[in-house]
């Protein structure tokens, strides 16, 4: 059906992208947690070990979304949006109450639930966001991921600016902040995250030129929040002007909108196609077998969703047209038992699939090893002399937004240029985190500012790569739940690496100082049961490491790790190398359905035209049936 579409209707689209880019920067709050985390293990009396599985309780309740990724296809983005703002109401709300001892402090247990009651807004925040966007650009599927996730990775460094500016780094008004900002956003951007009608969804002419702009946008505010990083930290900034640079953070962060304000002022109409079988609230891709899209026509830049062939004729034509059901008879409309990669996998459907354990252990490998290290940010600080690491938690994050977002970009040019599939930077990912995990490891001077620049790279590309690398080979109809599935990884990686292996650790080492002879085994069990054992001159000590050794067994455990990264990630990219060139590659399709091969022997001799485009749905069938071509349907078996 051919429709007119303003350019009201294309700037929707635009509008929801700037807003969830808003939301994704208030959603990372489990990126804060070094700067609370200090004041919970002294007013609590908290081991490292406690204090450890507090972290991991926030990574289970930031990553493990399978509840919101089950119902994003049934509730609209802005009950995800009310859901995930509620939730991180309660949670730091009641966090704030216990950490400025308005209540009394409540058992371990609890502190643990609420911390992942907080976290968890983020997933519902960033489910209702991803799935919104993704379906909204389907051509551009790893530009928008690399934006939004980069967006949340940044948004350490913009709660940092607040932190240092506006609550004179006063961590229980931060909790605070937590509990209300987040709501705020998303109370102006539910208004505007919601899925377009079919006819928009067709690339742009100016869709380049419109993320170029919002990339030169988000890296001036990334460059812009280093530098005033640096100044604050360096010099004696004056909280008038401190002020003043966190004002022009937020005209950076309203940039962006100048992409919508241009699509509404420029009053061009285009003439758009629009399927009559599209649900305009989420887009049910009726996908077929893999052989055809390998012998599809891509459109100008390759993009996956939506071509012709995958999307199913409407049923009174398949009735009608006998001849044209012979033809496909192998190819769009036959019924297959299990989809076949690029097409719509269930979750059940994708769990029974090698390539979603190796891509899920790749992740498991990068992640779980990286948020070991920022949760420990803090002690590792301490352990090296440093009174306030506010400094490497903006590093971090500025340089996780860089990785997020010059990841998406490098690997969508490689991915449309020359078939090149994603994991090939996860695994250059694992590598650059293996050598900051070495740098963190033997603490030589400055190691812990090269480390964590280091490590927000490769943290960053992990994200941008395994969003859109998920989406296409598992298809983009369940992708809520496969893409809150994956991210179970990250809590997974963070209970072993962090909460076992780097608080039991850490706890050793700082025990030697107090009792060089005590078990290890009561050390863990007691740290287990909550019980704050250790008492000098009558009064209950913290338990602390000063010292380079703290950290270096840890962190050449969490480097070996990303060793078996880059295997798995290598493993993954030669599985599916083939799929990519199928998707991507040249027009030459790799592989031929057996009706394709059947017409090819028919023609003795004479191989096919090239130029002649394969026959892909219905009304290709009839126009080539009408013109009395040589092309045979072929016989059923």
């Amino acid at each position: 059906m051919m429709k007119m579409v303003g350019a009201g209707g294309a700037a929707k689209k635009w509008i929801g992208l700037v807003a969830g880019m808003w939301v994704e920067a208030s959603a990372g709050n489990a990126y804060t947690f070094a700067f609370y985390s200090t004041k919970l293990k002294h007013v609590l009396h908290y081991h490292q070990f406690q204090l450890n599985n507090l972290g991991v309780a926030k990574d289970i309740g930031e990553n493990v979304g399978l509840l919101a990724g089950a119902l994003c296809n049934s509730l609209p983005p802005w009950v995800m949006l009310s859901i995930g703002a509620t939730s991180g109401f309660i949670g730091y709300g009641m966090l704030w109450l216990v950490v400025s001892q308005q209540i009394a402090p409540l058992p371990y247990w609890q502190m643990c639930i609420l911390q992942c009651i907080g976290a968890n807004s983020s997933t519902w925040l960033s489910t209702a966001v991803l799935v919104t966007c993704l379906r909204n650009f389907p051509h551009s599927r790893g530009t928008v991921a690399g934006i939004l996730k980069g967006f949340m990775g940044l948004s350490a460094a913009i709660f940092t600016q607040i932190f240092i500016s506006l609550l004179c780094s006063n961590s229980e008004w931060l909790l605070l902040l937590l509990a209300i900002g987040p709501g705020l956003v998303c109370l102006v951007a539910m208004l505007f995250i919601r899925p377009v009608s079919p006819a928009s969804l067709i690339k742009d002419k100016d869709e380049h030129g419109k993320f170029l702009f919002i990339h030169l946008v988000c890296i001036a505010l990334a460059l812009y929040l280093l530098s005033i990083t640096f100044i604050e930290n360096l010099l004696n900034v004056n909280p008038i002007a401190s002020k003043i640079f966190t004002a022009i953070m937020a005209i950076f962060l309203a940039a962006p909108l100048g992409v919508p304000m241009k699509s509404l002022t420029d009053g061009s109409w285009d003439v758009e196609f629009a399927t009559t079988n599209c649900n305009c609230g989420r887009r049910e891709e009726k996908t077929t077998s893999l052989s055809d899209k390998e012998n599809s026509d891509d459109d100008d830049d390759g993009a996956l969703s939506p071509p012709r062939a995958t999307q199913a004729p409407p049923e009174n034509e398949l009735e009608f047209d006998s001849q044209a059901l012979l033809a496909v008879g192998e190819g769009a409309v036959r019924r297959q038992k299990r989809p076949r990669r690029g097409q719509d996998f269930t979750l059940g459907q994708a769990i029974v699939k090698a390539d979603f354990w190796l891509l899920f252990l790749s992740f498991f490998c990068g992640v779980g090893s990286g948020v070991t290290a920022i949760n420990n940010l803090a002690q590792m600080g301490e352990a090296q002399g440093y009174s306030d690491v506010s400094i490497f938690v903006s590093l971090i994050s500025i340089w996780n937004f860089l990785g997020r977002l010059g990841g998406g970009a490098l690997s969508e040019h490689y991915v449309r240029s020359d078939a090149i599939p994603r994991s090939v930077w996860m695994a250059m990912a694992h590598c650059l985190m293996a050598s900051a995990h070495l740098l963190f490891a033997f603490a030589v001077p400055g190691s812990l500012y090269v480390g964590s620049v280091i490590l927000g790279i490769s943290y960053g590309i992990h994200f941008s790569t395994m969003v859109p690398t998920a989406s296409e080979l598992f298809g983009l109809k369940h992708f809520g739940v496969i893409y809150n599935f994956l991210t179970m990884a990250s809590p997974l990686g963070s209970f072993l690496f962090s909460g076992v292996i780097t608080g039991y650790l850490y706890d050793q080492e700082a025990k030697k100082k107090i009792a060089p002879d005590a078990r290890i085994v009561d050390t863990f069990l007691n740290n287990l049961h909550n019980n704050y054992d250790v008492v000098v001159d009558d009064h209950v000590q913290v338990l602390e490491c000063i010292g380079a050794h703290c950290f270096k067994v840890t962190f050449i455990i969490m480097a070996c790790v990303c060793g078996l990264g880059i295997l798995v990630s290598i493993v993954l990219t030669i599985r599916i190398r083939r799929v990519y060139l199928s998707l991507y590659g040249p027009s030459t399709p790799p592989i031929q359905s057996t009706s394709d091969l059947k017409s090819s022997s028919a023609s003795n001799t004479h191989p096919p035209d090239p130029s002649t485009p394969p026959i892909q749905s219905t009304s290709d069938l009839k126009s080539s049936s009408a013109s009395n071509t040589h092309t045979h349907p072929p016989e059923r078996k």
